[in-house]
């Protein structure tokens, strides 16, 4: 009997050494984490973003697609569509003779927006056809496989669609009474429309240009139908007339802050300050984070949201990351792109790489796009003032050295008094 409770003893000490092991790995973890940088500007390439590509073609092919449109209206959209523009800006940053595999990854996403799947959720009988939403990121994407060909070897059939498209666009934009067309019957969204605008200023960049009358002039009526709570985009319009019907959000202006710049340089810019002020935040003071209403309000979660503990939209947060790169915003970039890969459970292997154990691939689909989110048609604005130091990380490595030393403090505690005369 005294052995098997010495062996008993035995067995004890040794599974809790095994998990006191396993808990101060994980922290240190987290610190490497924490430190190491996560993006690489607007020139590089970030880490592990073409392992996280490997791993949603795989998740595509096994129907990832369909699984995301059960979980929202567009979530089939948003897997392919990301998933290509994701492509395109890895292309983009390779020699014009090594874009093959981008080219043609790009495209067979683009084909999944182009077929009765991709379409099933929109309307054919909206201006244009099938609603902005869906023919404005379908035509920026289109464009992206354009930019990735040189000019005079460019598919004349690829040509010619992303031409008459960007007509039907432009087309709709000129005939409406709202700056803010219509994604869904009776429904507009000002975040759709100025994806569609920003298609148009890469149509003008791509092939003779035809529509900065549209473009000025979209500009000119949007100024006057600004949120008049925080002078920014609101999050939803009156279809009608284009006045604002719900207060600026952050799960779209992360979104349009991204493709603004590509439109008016210097009126994004205007609009970034007021949205990093006014949504960016440090609840708990651990990281910064994205509110889905401006500071001091407080909504309902809803499907474009997801849950919002302490008012943090986690949509919004990794869709900023992409807003923060495109307007030089590296200070932000960095420290969002830090905190996703702490928070953002990551799990690693030589040939993928997935967040949240794979669990959501059309959120890995938003990161990845994110990372790599740089202007295609302007030129970055002006760097924005920073405010956000490399300090913001000390409150969470303190915790993290704390959580990886805890276990190891009774063991110690034990020790010390054993030395006692």
């Amino acid at each position: 009997m005294p052995q098997a409770k010495s062996a008993a003893r035995r067995g004890w000490r040794w599974a809790r050494a095994a998990l006191a092991v396993v808990v101060s790995a994980c922290a240190l973890a987290g610190v490497v984490r924490l430190t190491v940088p996560a993006v690489a500007g607007t020139a590089g390439e970030p880490p592990g973003v073409r392992r996280q590509l490997a791993f949603l073609r795989a998740a595509l092919d096994a129907g990832a697609g369909d699984e995301a449109q059960a979980l929202f209206p567009e979530g089939y959209f948003f897997s392919y569509a990301l998933y290509g523009l994701t492509w395109v800006e890895l292309g983009l940053r390779e020699p014009a003779g090594e874009r093959s595999l981008a080219l043609r990854e790009a495209r067979w996403a683009l084909d999944r927006l182009d077929s009765p799947s991709g379409r099933a959720p929109f309307s054919p009988g909206l201006t244009p056809p099938y609603g902005v939403f869906y023919r404005g990121w379908s035509n920026w994407l289109r464009g992206g496989t354009l930019s990735l060909q040189p000019a005079g070897l460019r598919d004349p059939a690829e040509v010619r669609r992303f031409a008459e498209d960007s007509a039907a666009i432009g087309a709709a934009f000129d005939a409406g009474a709202s700056p803010f067309l219509a994604a869904y019957p009776g429904q507009a969204w000002p975040v759709d429309s100025t994806v569609a605008i920003a298609s148009l200023r890469l149509h003008d960049a791509l092939l003779p240009p035809r529509f900065g009358g549209t473009v000025e002039r979209w500009l000119r009526e949007i100024r006057g139908r600004l949120d008049p709570r925080t002078g920014l985009l609101p999050h939803r319009a009156d279809p009608r007339d284009g006045e604002p019907a719900e207060v600026a959000r952050g799960s779209s202006q992360s979104m349009i802050q991204r493709f603004l710049v590509d439109v008016d340089p210097a009126f994004a810019a205007e609009q970034y300050a007021r949205f990093r002020d006014l949504y960016v935040a440090t609840p708990l003071g651990l990281g910064p984070a994205v509110r889905e209403y401006p500071q001091g309000t407080d909504g309902p979660a809803d499907v474009d949201s997801g849950p919002l503990p302490l008012g943090v939209s986690l949509s919004a947060t990794v869709v900023t990351l992409g807003a923060a790169q495109a307007h030089g915003d590296a200070p932000l970039a960095s420290a969002l792109a830090s905190y996703g890969e702490l928070a953002g459970l990551p799990v690693d292997t030589p040939w993928t790489k997935r967040y949240a154990f794979g669990l959501l691939p059309v959120g890995d689909a938003f990161l990845a796009w994110a990372k790599t989110a740089r202007p295609w048609v302007s030129r970055p604005p002006a760097p924005p003032p920073a405010t956000v130091s490399w300090w913001w990380r000390t409150p969470l490595l303190v915790l993290l050295t704390a959580v990886a030393a805890a276990p190891w403090l009774p063991a110690l505690r034990r020790r010390l008094r054993s030395r006692r005369p």
